[in-house]
């Protein structure tokens, strides 16, 4: 079962890091669009013109930062994430707390839907640290049926979401266009707890195609074969 988080010193220590990483100017931006959090066409703009006000240079934490954030019960890398996508995931996060309920859903439904690729990357990266998680799902498998792939790894990678969420349909079908794209599977966080036959015998066609086609089978498919592979 995912640990539960502490909205408030999750906020604190991802708002830390952007700190850390970006101008004065550019922080208090995001201060004062999260403080206007309550309007949800604030947040829309604000959320557009992340990337112009924060920039997109890699977090790339260092240890100290990831021993943090694993303390506030952030376990999965997201040094890879751009500043401007935390920024963006601070700001859901703000608005998480201003808006009710079905007016925040709304909110990050609207922010996935008209968004450029990398609004939506940041929506699906934020998606496991808001409230009631599990009412994104939609989107989250959505994102799975795009032939965009840094939109597919937003969700595939890095990301606790699928293994926590999906149902075991989606998560099959996931994983295997993971490796149909050529994407590792050490980058699924959390795959060893949702290895099931079903997935495995998914895997061993696959790999059985690949041989009869001549052609070489993913080195790390034994991950999610075992017990069926010869």
């Amino acid at each position: 079962m995912a640990r539960r988080r502490d909205p408030t010193v999750v906020d604190g220590a991802l708002d830390s890091l952007l700190t850390r990483r970006v101008a004065a100017t550019a922080s208090t931006w995001l201060a004062a669009a999260r403080s206007a959090a309550s309007d949800r066409a604030n947040v829309v703009e604000a959320f557009a013109l992340a990337t112009r006000r924060l920039g997109k240079t890699t977090l790339a934490l260092t240890g100290e930062e990831t021993t943090a954030l694993a303390a506030v019960g952030i376990t999965w890398p997201i040094g890879g994430w751009g500043v401007d996508e935390l920024g963006r995931v601070t700001l859901l996060s703000a608005a998480s707390h201003a808006l009710n309920a079905e007016a925040f859903q709304a909110l990050v439904a609207e922010c996935y839907a008209s968004g450029d690729n990398r609004e939506r990357q940041a929506v699906l990266k934020a998606v496991p640290l808001l409230p009631a998680p599990e009412r994104f799902l939609e989107i989250a498998v959505d994102a799975c049926r795009t032939s965009i792939q840094p939109i597919f790894e937003a969700i595939a990678c890095e990301n606790p979401y699928p293994a926590r969420y999906f149902p075991e349909l989606n998560f099959n079908q996931m994983v295997l266009k993971t490796v149909f794209i050529g994407v590792a599977l050490e980058r699924i966080v959390d795959l060893d707890t949702r290895l099931a036959p079903d997935l495995a015998r998914m895997g061993a066609d696959y790999a059985s195609e690949r041989r009869a086609a001549g052609r070489p089978v993913p080195s790390d498919l034994s991950r999610i074969t075992k017990g069926v592979l010869a």
